[in-house]
């Protein structure tokens, strides 16, 4: 059984994604049950998104991802992964995009939400060997005026993530950057975590199931962004 919990702000795919997951677990022959969090996906609020696959070729028998249980959380944004990690299993990973976004209760407060804290936060708790994105601390210190080289490892030109790692931190803004758009960050991290191992799904599958699942028009956009993930 793989359990995966996809998290996120409303309007950034964090259902699409699921869909994909489902799509390309339907496409092997797995069973696999979904269920969505979604009442406050239009005012920007949280989305969470329950994906449990029977791998072996087991039974599924309810979609809901219990507390401790995620094989994987996939976090479009660097709070929502904080505010999920409950549900990480023991030997779980987290892939999350390293870009906060600002919900309004933020704004009006006399404590404004840090990217540093939340990135902090994760690795304290999986561990002082998680190693991150190094442009990634050092943009999130940016908005925070702090120091992005404590514990940070860059390995090759993108500075990405150690793939033995629980935690990777994806640079999706210089990624969005590439592909013209963040309107495909979902393929983007669903290919990051295909990479490392979080995902049991090659770029194929994961493509193959994608193109059943958007317009035409689309697919080409999308399967750069799976392309890009898993670089």
């Amino acid at each position: 059984m793989l359990e995966v919990l996809l998290t996120g702000v409303g309007g950034q795919g964090t259902v699409l994604a699921a869909k994909v997951l489902a799509q390309a677990a339907l496409r092997k022959g797995w069973q696999v049950r979904t269920a969505e969090t979604i009442g406050m996906a239009q005012r920007g609020g949280s989305v969470v998104s329950h994906v449990r696959m029977g791998t072996q070729g087991e039974a599924v028998h309810g979609p809901l991802v219990a507390k401790g249980s995620a094989d994987a959380i996939i976090a479009f944004e660097l709070a929502e992964a904080v505010r999920v990690f409950p549900y990480l299993a023991p030997d779980g990973r987290v892939v999350t995009a390293c870009t906060a976004i600002q919900p309004v209760s933020a704004a009006l407060s006399k404590h404004p939400y840090r990217a540093q804290d939340a990135l902090d936060c994760l690795r304290a708790r999986l561990g002082e060997d998680g190693s991150v994105d190094a442009p990634c601390l050092a943009a999130a210190a940016c908005s925070v005026g702090a120091s992005a080289s404590d514990g940070a490892t860059r390995l090759g030109d993108h500075g990405r993530s150690a793939r033995s790692s629980r935690l990777a931190v994806v640079d999706d803004k210089t990624l969005c950057q590439q592909l013209g758009t963040r309107k495909a960050l979902n393929m983007v991290l669903l290919g990051r975590a295909a990479s490392i191992g979080a995902l049991p799904f090659t770029a194929e599958e994961l493509v193959g199931a994608m193109a059943q699942l958007v317009k035409p028009q689309f697919v080409a956009l999308n399967e750069q962004a799976i392309a890009l993930g898993m670089a």
